[in-house]
């Protein structure tokens, strides 16, 4: 907890980038995601991944998967412990071997600020690597009295067309996050929260910018080659 709350300190909830600041993304050209997808029925074996493509093209020019040894146990609200260290690992690895690649930007499959105490996996990497980072989530974390009943179900259906949103806020008052229709073939929204050094508004924009799909392409991409590495 004080490990969290020390490397909280250091989260950047703003835009520090020019790209940013423009409605076009100008000056973005590359986007990374990352993942970590476990070999079935071992919760201690699993694939690293970490993907970087091409913006506004969405196409990859780097992929780095590999096999770690998962030894810190799961622990709910901690679960960023267990995994960042084998992702900020993937990054220095691409920052030594193809600087020139290196992400302006990294998706995260997971939570920044939308997480019991602020500080879920899209934080804690944007901190220790110091990239600009976004937290996509599928699920709704149910944190600050967010829950999924039947009001949430509602504003979920009134989002019809996608880019449509609606803020996620806490019993505190705090916006915590937005839920997003990322694209018109599917209904299920995804939940984008701020990692670090980026907006909630340039977050809901460029996740928006990445989907072709439901989930944006460099999560979507890393997904998938981390399971087809475990499969081969």
């Amino acid at each position: 907890r004080r490990e969290q709350a020390r490397l909280k300190a250091g989260v950047v909830e703003e835009d520090t980038e020019e790209w940013q600041k423009d409605a076009r993304f100008t000056g973005l050209e590359r986007v990374g995601g990352v993942d970590l997808s476990y070999i079935k029925g071992n919760d201690s074996r699993a694939c690293a991944s970490l993907v970087v493509l091409s913006f506004p093209a969405l196409e990859v020019l780097y992929q780095d998967c590999r096999m770690v040894a998962v030894s810190a146990p799961y622990v709910a609200g901690f679960l960023a412990f267990r995994e960042v260290p084998f992702l900020v690992e993937a990054v220095q690895r691409l920052q030594q071997e193809q600087p020139q690649l290196q992400p302006q930007v990294l998706l995260v499959d997971g939570n920044g600020l939308l997480h019991p105490r602020g500080f879920g996996t899209a934080c804690h990497l944007g901190v220790l690597t110091d990239l600009p980072c976004i937290g996509v989530a599928k699920n709704l974390l149910q944190v600050d009295g967010l829950v999924r009943d039947e009001l949430h179900r509602e504003q979920v259906r009134s989002l019809q067309r996608s880019g449509e949103t609606f803020p996620l806020t806490g019993t505190s008052g705090k916006v915590l996050g937005m839920a997003l229709r990322s694209c018109n073939n599917s209904s299920r929204p995804l939940y984008v929260s701020v990692g670090h050094r980026v907006s909630l508004d340039t977050a809901v924009r460029l996740v928006g910018a990445c989907c072709r799909f439901r989930v944006p392409e460099p999560v979507r991409q890393a997904d998938i080659r981390s399971r087809e590495y475990l499969r081969k």
